[in-house]
């Protein structure tokens, strides 16, 4: 399973929580997937067939926070956020080694629209105040 096939399904499920992929929810997931490569028809075959959520601790620290910033981006993208969808992405969150209340912090910065952007280190620097300690290596 590739990690773009694994993220794909990441955001598919949260666009999912409310029973329902918005628009502007579906146009993000496919402009994320071509930035990878990826063809309207296989990502088409992950929004119909998500894959399950899997162990996200193993992750290289700069694609636990891309995975975190998208999810705070989908989240917002429709310009509506449900408590589910504030609950589903604490969850990743905390899959991802981060505490829950780093999704409040990094939704205060992360725009809906892609081509507004904050400064990613910025952003970084944020999510890692939010990093769980690593017990007993």
């Amino acid at each position: 399973m590739s990690k773009v096939t694994e993220h794909l399904s990441l955001l598919v499920r949260l666009s999912k929580v409310d029973n329902f992929i918005a628009e502007p929810e579906a146009k993000m997931i496919h402009y994320i997937g071509s930035l990878h490569g990826m063809e309207s028809n296989e990502i088409e075959l992950i929004i119909d067939n998500p894959l399950p959520i899997t162990d996200l601790h193993d992750l290289q620290p700069e694609t636990k926070f891309e995975y975190l910033f998208n999810v705070v981006q989908l989240m917002k993208v429709d310009g509506k956020v449900f408590q589910s969808e504030i609950d589903f992405c604490e969850k990743i969150a905390m899959k991802l080694g981060y505490k829950p209340s780093v999704i409040a912090d990094l939704s205060a910065y992360i725009y809906s629209d892609p081509n507004i952007s904050t400064n990613r280190d910025f952003l970084r620097s944020i999510a890692d105040e939010h990093l769980v300690p690593m017990r007993g290596n």
